[in-house]
């Protein structure tokens, strides 16, 4: 999936088992207590990618960490 980097798709990982909009939700409800800029900045990324895509390009992603 060449949407994400691999630290998006680490960082979605911690919110698996959402959908599209859920994991948007979820991601915008921690950003306020998110310290690290680096990391709110990786999140807002996170963010407008889930938002540029369909359910359907979401649901067809594979998910998983790397190792």
């Amino acid at each position: 999936m060449d949407k994400f980097t691999v630290e998006e798709i680490h960082l979605m990982c911690v919110f698996e088992g959402k959908d599209r909009t859920g994991m948007i939700a979820d991601i915008q409800n921690v950003i306020p207590h998110i310290q690290d800029s680096d990391m709110a900045e990786l999140a807002g990324q996170v963010i407008g990618n889930l938002k540029a895509m369909s359910d359907a390009e979401f649901a067809e992603a594979a998910l998983e960490a790397a190792e």
